[in-house]
C-alpha cells in the first residue's frame, strides 16, 4: 500500500493520514515499502501477491450466491509505471494473474472439474489511489477477459467472461488488495456456462522483492 516544530502522532498501518511538512524524513510517494512513509517504490519494480492465507478466489454465478468456481491458489504480478507524490495515484502494469487449476473446484451441476482459468488481453493498467481505491482497466479498445475451461459430464467446455473494468480496495492493515463481486458477462460458451460471473478475491501480502508495500 521527521522532525517538525511539534511532536507528531505515530502513524499506524492502515492509517491514511497525509503527512505534513514535519515528516520530511519519510518518503512522500504513494507506494512505499516497509511501512507507511517508508522507502519509495521505484518505477520498474515488480509487485507480486498470492491469495491471502486461508482465502479463496471465487467466480460465482450471482453476487450473493455460492454456485460456481473456487480456487485456493492464485497470484498476480504487476510492474510499477508511476509512483508520484502522495496524495496521488500510482499506476501499475498488470502482466500476470494466474490460477492453479489443481486448486480449483466447481459445484455447478454437471461440471466435474476445472481444467484451466486464463486471464486474457494482458497487460492491464491498475490505478492505485492514496485513499485506497483501485481501478483495473484494459488497453484502449480491449476488455478484461477470463477464459475458463471445464470438464463436464458431456465433455470439455470453454466459457469466456468479460468486464469493462474492475474496482477494488487496498488495505495497509495487511498490505492487501481486495475485489468483491466484480461483475463479468459471459460472451461465449456452452449453456452449461453460467450466464454471468462475479469475481471475489483478496491478495496479500503485496510485496516488492519481499518487502511489504503500503499505500500512502
Amino acid at each position: 500500500m521527521g522532525v517538525g516544530a511539534e511532536a507528531k502522532d505515530p502513524v499506524e498501518p492502515g492509517d491514511r493520514r497525509v503527512r505534513g511538512a514535519g515528516d520530511q524524513s519519510a518518503a512522500d510517494t504513494v507506494l512505499t515499502t516497509g511501512s507507511l512513509g517508508g522507502t519509495a517504490v521505484a518505477v520498474g519494480d515488480v509487485l507480486t501477491a498470492p491469495l491471502a492465507s486461508g482465502t479463496s478466489a471465487t467466480l460465482y454465478s450471482s453476487a450473493t450466491g455460492t454456485s460456481g468456481i473456487k480456487c485456493t491458489t492464485s497470484q498476480f504480478t504487476a510492474t510499477v509505471t508511476d509512483n508520484p507524490t502522495a496524495p496521488g495515484t500510482a499506476t501499475e502494469s498488470v502482466s500476470g494473474q494466474s490460477f492453479d487449476s489443481s486448486s480449483c473446484t466447481s459445484n455447478v451441476l454437471g461440471v466435474t472439474g476445472v481444467t484451466s482459468i486464463t486471464v486474457d488481453n494482458l497487460p492491464y493498467t491498475t490505478a492505485a489511489v492514496s485513499d485506497g481505491t483501485l481501478t483495473v482497466t484494459p488497453a484502449a479498445g480491449s476488455t478484461i477477459q477470463t477464459t475458463v475451461k471445464l470438464t463436464t459430464l458431456l465433455g470439455s467446455i470453454t466459457c469466456v467472461y468479460q468486464a469493462p473494468s474492475l474496482t477494488g480496495t487496498s488495505s495497509n492493515t495487511d498490505t492487501s488488495i481486495n475485489f468483491t463481486s466484480q461483475a463479468f458477462t459471459k460472451t461465449s460458451g456452452s449453456s452449461l456456462c453460467f450466464s454471468a460471473g462475479y469475481f471475489t478475491a483478496k491478495y496479500a501480502p503485496v510485496t516488492d522483492n519481499g518487502a511489504a508495500v503500503y499505500t500512502n
